[in-house]
């Protein structure tokens, strides 16, 4: 079994590129370094470690090693935060993850009394958009459901809302003045893409139209609803936006429903099961949900 304490020191000396610098900055001796170095190499029967003229570099398993450990040594700071938080009686901490338009619209308010009520809770905030591979699993997870692949195991998912899209396009353009435009009367328009990330926000539109037969021209690739509006203010097309991306539109533009069909996000909030009976966890949803306008939280 891999010690965590090696694993930290191993990943000190890759990060300062030094034996006696990481030694300097972690209150060691080199020497102890190099013991604890040794050591780590012998558990994992590996070189992890090569010279660099006066200096040291980690081998590409050694960078694999430290890159992996990463995750690792965050969740069990985590963990140990966490300990420590029920020992003294605090409700301890909630790692939350969220997409971008959520964030603007519900986080703060939820946030600032949730913090209000609980002076004592830390509330580690992630962007979905921004979270890798080395990040922890989340404690919750404001989230859009993505009908191609199942329900997250070890979560309680709770529905939210149902967001549809909206085209924004100037008050100039020939539909500007409908009530509502038929997806299909977007096909020779150009349009400016909203999420180069190709994430779940943006396959809701590309199959609402495949299912009427077309596939959008984008002109211009961005990577948000507010950068993908500006550029339809500048005249260069339109941009099909969830409602509650829109936010507020700059003068000349409008933002009209769209039909036949509406695509629709659908936005859960997850949580994790042993959180069930956590008072913060729960007021977070409680919260959350009161943003949107629904007053009771069921969880499975």
């Amino acid at each position: 079994m891999l010690d965590a304490h090696r694993l930290r020191i191993f990943r000190a000396v890759v990060a300062s590129g030094s034996v006696n610098r990481a030694a300097a900055n972690l209150g060691y001796t080199p020497s102890a370094i190099s013991q604890h170095l040794g050591v780590l190499q012998r558990e994992t029967g590996l070189r992890l470690l090569e010279r660099d003229g006066r200096g040291i570099t980690p081998t590409v398993t050694g960078r694999l090693l430290a890159d992996e450990a990463a995750a690792v040594l965050e969740r069990l700071a985590a963990l140990e935060s966490m300990v420590a938080d029920l020992r003294e009686g605090r409700v301890g901490s909630l790692a939350v993850n969220y997409f971008a338009s959520a964030g603007a619209a519900w986080i703060p308010p939820v946030v600032a009394t949730l913090t209000r009520e609980f002076p004592e809770l830390r509330v580690d905030l992630r962007l979905i958009e921004l979270v890798d591979d080395h990040h922890a699993t989340p404690d919750l997870e404001i989230f859009v459901r993505d009908s191609a692949s199942g329900p997250p195991r070890g979560y309680d998912v709770r529905p939210v809302l149902d967001d549809p899209y909206l085209v924004v396009l100037p008050s100039s353009h020939r539909l500007a003045a409908r009530d509502a435009v038929p997806l299909r009367e977007l096909a020779d328009d150009a349009w400016v893409d909203n999420d180069y990330g190709r994430g779940p926000c943006r396959q809701v539109v590309l199959d609402a139209c495949t299912s009427v037969g077309f596939s959008p021209g984008f002109q211009v690739e961005t990577p948000d609803y507010p950068t993908a509006i500006s550029f339809v203010a500048a005249g260069i097309g339109i941009t099909v936006v969830p409602r509650l991306g829109i936010g507020t539109l700059p003068t000349g533009l409008v933002a009209v429903p769209i039909v036949d069909p509406s695509p629709t996000r659908h936005i859960a909030v997850r949580v994790r099961e042993s959180l069930r009976d956590n008072p913060a966890a729960r007021r977070f949803v409680d919260l959350l949900l009161d943003q949107v306008g629904v007053r009771s939280v069921q969880y499975a």
